[in-house]
Order: C-alpha cells, then structure tokens, then sequence
C-alpha cells in the first residue's frame, strides 16, 4: 500500500474537526483481530468487534480517513449501482431481498452512529436523481416501480420538469425523482468521529503503518517496515489501494480515478438560486455528474473519471467545462480546491465480500455506492468474526469474476467504458 502520509488538501480537510495524532506500529503486538485500513469498513469492523469485548488493532498506511473515506463524494445512495433486477437474476430473489434489507440498514447504521457518538459530520436527508433525455425519466419511472412496488421502499416522487427546475435550476434536466432516505454527509469528518467512536470502545488505531506482508495462514499477522502485529483474525479493508498484496482479489477489482471541486463561497443567496433544497444531486448518465451544497455556501462538485491510473493534466479545466454544462449562469465562478483518487469498481458493479482464508476476511469494490455499503460491510464482517456469519455470507454468495486481461485489465477497462460513454450522448 504505497499511499503518502497527509490527507490530501480538500474542502474536507480545510474544514476537518479536529485531527489527532496517531502512533506509528512499533514493535510486536499481539491482538484479536488486526484490521488493515481506517475508512468506513475497518473502523466499522473494529467497531462492532471491540464492542463485543474483542481486542482490535487497525493498521492505516496514512492517515484516519486518508483515502476514499476522507474525499468521496459525500453522497449516501440507496440501492445498489445495478437495478435489483439484475441482483435478482445473479443471487435469487431471496438473497435479493436480504441485500436491499442491508442497503437500508446501511443507511440506518450511519443516522444511528452519528446521533450515538454525536459525530458533527453535516449529515441531511434528502437526494435528487436528475434525468436529461426521456429515456432516463422513463429509467426513474423503472426505478419507482421497482424500489416502492417490489421492495416496499417509501419516500419516491417524480418530478416533472418545471419541479426539477424550482429545485435544480439547471436547462440541462427535464425530471427527477426525489428520494427522502438517502442524503449527504461530511465524509471526513464522518471517518474521523468514527475513529474516536472506536477508540472509545477500546480499539488501537496506528497511523502510518504501511502493511507490506500479509500472512493469511493459521497464524495470522501484518508486518510492516517497524512493527508486526499478530492476530487471531485479519480484516482487509484496503479497497483500491490494497494493490499486490493480495493479487487474487485485486484482479477481481479496478482502481477508477475520481474528482470533485469545490467553489468559491457563492453566499446565501446565490447558493439558494442554484439549490433551493439541500439535497445532494446525481445525474443518470454513466459517467454521471454529482453535487451539493456546502454549509459555507459553496458548490461542491463532482465530475471526470479516470479508467488510466493517471489525473488529467488540465483537471481543473474539465472539472469547469461539466460545471458549465449543468450550470451556465456560473461563468464567474472559479474553484478553491480540486481533488480526487482512487476508488475501486468491480464488473459486476456489486460488493465484493469473501474470506481469503478461515482467518483472513475482506470487502472490496464498492463501485459508487461505498458511503453506506462499506459501513455495513464492517459491521457484518465483525459480526461473522464473533460468531454470526449469515449476514456476511449474503454478501459473500454474490458472484464475482475477475476483471479479462490481467495486467492489461484497466487499457482494456478504458476501451469498454467508451461505450458508455457513447450511450451517455444518446
């Protein structure tokens, strides 16, 4: 995991709560349960486990929340980045169901962590899926059915135009669907309340502490270049920046470069012009655009992928040329701070949640959808390490396949989401 020490310099950052200092893994420790990542999943799993009397330590490369836990989105999404439909067709209706239960209780898990361990983290309810062609309204339309008529999920509308519009007031949307259950959140500050939650229930957290070798057998450990920590257990939640460590599940994810700005404070009411409601906003194309509000009156915006591994050279510039498109009343308005890394997807677009070993259990590849999905993915893993596996194992039976072309896998990966991007224009 060759990741840097800092957090990188964001809007999240800039207006971070407080941020303590960690130590560094020095020596031998032995524990229950050694945990590799402090974002959403390994803090969730260290969490649920010391909480349950388990000693746990977590090993961070850089820093709480350092990678895509600390710069994401912000977006708390429901449902998955495939249509239950096609849940239904790869896992049965009834593991189907199970998932949708999870996705609302990962929703949930977050709204109770915050109130419980009053964490200041900005978290508001309220999200808008925007449509720009009839096709993508008539998918809102799909989504209404399946979600309210075949999951009994509550809280949909459809808005017509003029609706998005009192909303959105963007010409670039033609309909919506408002969506009461999921939100936004500060997700720094999130990761950082979370790592003061575990460190309240016991659990040792070390900061820059690159894991370098990984033992997955009868006795487990991580060793790093000062220390070595042995475990009953392993946890790897080290998602896109897992790399080589464990190539027989990195090969199963992609590493997607990702990218959101941050404007200049636009003040009250001009914030209120652009956003009448404070809700968070995705489009329905593939290689979607995403924003929201900030509580300073800034536009926070997310846009641009990466499939090469590389940023683009003139980011900030594309970055503007989406925000223009969406909102050309903007043109005076320049950015603060742009940032971005990696994220990971897998082909299905689901999941992925297994056990390397008897010893050793990970989740990956959250594909988008990583605010609420990763928080669950750590509570049902720490609930499988202390003797209740059912819920882990309905993650664990959903099919994953490794990414054609192995070393070759992202050129190729590149190649084929130039289709989508085709389809994006139709």
């Amino acid at each position: 995991m060759a990741v840097g020490k800092a957090h990188i310099d964001s809007w999240y950052h800039q207006t971070a709560n407080a941020i303590a200092d960690r130590p560094t893994l020095s020596g031998d420790v032995r524990c229950d349960v050694a945990v590799l990542g402090a974002g959403y999943t390994g803090l969730h799993a260290a969490l649920t486990l010391a909480r349950r009397g388990f000693k746990v330590s977590v090993l961070e490369a850089g820093r709480v929340g350092w990678a895509a836990s600390g710069r994401n989105g912000g977006q708390i999404v429901t449902g998955y980045a495939r249509s239950m439909a096609e849940v239904e067709a790869a896992v049965g209706k009834d593991d189907a169901h199970r998932l949708w239960a999870l996705n609302e209780e990962a929703k949930t898990l977050i709204r109770d962590t915050v109130a419980a361990e009053s964490i200041d983290c900005d978290l508001t309810w309220g999200y808008l899926f925007t449509a720009l062609k009839q096709r993508q309204v008539d998918d809102l339309h799909g989504m209404v059915k399946e979600w309210a008529g075949g999951y009994g999920y509550e809280g949909l509308d459809i808005l017509d135009t003029a609706r998005t519009r009192d909303i959105v007031d963007s010409p670039r949307y033609i309909g919506a669907l408002h969506d009461q259950g999921s939100g936004h959140l500060h997700p720094l500050n999130y990761a950082l309340g979370l790592a003061v939650a575990c460190e309240s229930a016991g659990v040792t957290i070390y900061e820059n502490s690159e894991v370098t070798a990984i033992d997955s057998s009868e006795t487990p450990s991580f060793t790093t270049a000062s220390g070595k920590v042995r475990a009953d257990y392993l946890v790897l939640a080290g998602n896109a920046l897992l790399g080589g460590l464990v190539p027989s599940i990195y090969s199963k994810i992609a590493p997607v470069g990702t990218y959101i700005a941050a404007t200049t404070p636009l003040g009250a009411n001009r914030m209120q012009s652009l956003l009448s409601q404070n809700v968070a906003v995705c489009d329905m194309n593939f290689v979607l655009n995403y924003f929201r509000k900030s509580p300073d009156d800034r536009l926070l915006f997310g846009a641009r992928v990466s499939y090469s591994g590389r940023d683009p050279a003139d980011l900030a510039q594309q970055m503007r040329t989406s925000m223009l498109k969406v909102f050309p009343q903007l043109t005076d308005v320049a950015f603060d701070t742009v940032w971005g890394g990696l994220v990971d997807i897998t082909m299905n677009r689901m999941p992925h949640l297994g056990r390397l070993s008897p010893t050793t259990y990970f989740a990956q590849g959250f594909s988008g959808h990583g605010v609420a999905l990763s928080g669950i993915a750590g509570k049902v893993i720490g609930e499988a390490l202390a003797g209740s596996a059912e819920r882990f194992d309905v993650f664990a039976r959903i099919p994953h396949h490794a990414f054609p072309g192995g070393a070759f896998r992202i050129p190729l990966l590149r190649l084929g989401m130039l289709w989508f991007r085709l389809r994006d224009l139709m």
